[in-house]
């Protein structure tokens, strides 16, 4: 009978209880490396003054001093975030819907999954110059409206700062229908259906099923939809520089864009850190928001 050692029984008195963090200790490790030290070296910057071409030089706060007297990052920040408005509340609901109207077995509801799910597949390239097209002063949005209503409509949808926002929205949230009704379908297949058929027996209508069991059992999904949302508004850009590039007079400056212009157009990299750091501030407080919001909601269940 083999009998343990006093240094086989202090390696299992050390494996015991730090062994478990080993086998987490590589994805930790490629993590730290992949999001943890950019960060580090985000906030390192946002501390210097640099343009790529020389050493960084120590500036301190300066770049956030000038943050606060800069009114084309206010006016980026308030962009920012009357995007968010535009855009998430139609993402969290609307795919929600979708979902529900694609999840019946309907004779051809596969290929209605597939056109709301097409637009996702497009490129936000291709997608941005054919919403150019259709966006155009002569182009087929004015002209079916023209049919519509019975007359000539020219409405400057990107060239006017009334219109240009709310067009730049419209195109992300036709892009993300499909990619958030996805989600909501997964969500609702998992639901089961004899909660359905008990609620039939008790006489409830089809409104009145998803009223007290669809919507409670899919708030987890909306909260995931919510933060996901935030989190891609805050960071638009890609929209912004195929459709507009910003204008017209500034109307759909956002924080990402203003941070390209100044970090890479510029080569303002310390600013353009500091600016990347308090978007990240904004998110995490939106996203904890999100959370919170979700939490109290099931408390109050």
């Amino acid at each position: 009978m083999d009998k343990e050692g006093p240094a086989q029984r202090a390696w299992q008195q050390f494996w015991i209880p730090f062994g478990p963090y080993g086998f987490v200790l590589p994805a930790l490790l490629l993590m730290g490396i992949a999001t943890f030290w950019p960060m580090l070296q985000a906030l390192y910057l946002s501390l210097t003054r640099y343009d790529l071409l020389s050493t960084p030089t120590w500036i301190g706060l300066e770049n956030y001093r000038r943050l606060l007297w800069d009114p084309l990052f206010w006016k980026a920040l308030g962009n920012t975030l009357l995007y968010v408005a535009l855009v998430v509340p139609p993402l969290v609901w609307l795919p929600l819907g979708l979902a529900i109207l694609v999840n019946r077995p309907w004779p051809g509801i596969g290929l209605f999954r597939l056109l709301y799910y097409l637009p996702v597949v497009f490129s936000v390239v291709v997608a941005g110059l054919a919403w150019r097209w259709l966006y155009a002063e002569n182009g087929l949005l004015n002209h079916i409206l023209s049919l519509v209503l019975g007359h000539a409509v020219r409405i400057p949808w990107l060239t006017d700062p009334r219109w240009a926002l709310f067009s730049v929205s419209l195109v992300t949230i036709w892009k993300g229908l499909g990619y958030y009704m996805v989600i909501y379908l997964a969500g609702l297949q998992g639901i089961p259906t004899h909660l359905y058929e008990a609620a039939a027996l008790d006489g409830a209508n089809r409104w009145q099923q998803h009223r007290w069991i669809t919507l409670p059992l899919m708030r987890p999904y909306q909260v995931l939809v919510l933060i996901l949302s935030t989190i891609a508004a805050m960071k638009v850009f890609e929209e912004v520089y195929l459709l507009t590039r910003g204008g017209p007079v500034y109307s759909t400056l956002t924080l990402v864009y203003y941070l390209y212009e100044r970090g890479i157009r510029d080569l303002e990299m310390g600013y353009a850190s500091a600016m990347g750091l308090v978007l990240f501030g904004v998110v995490l407080l939106l996203s904890l928001g999100a959370v919170r919001l979700y939490s109290s909601r099931e408390e109050g269940l």
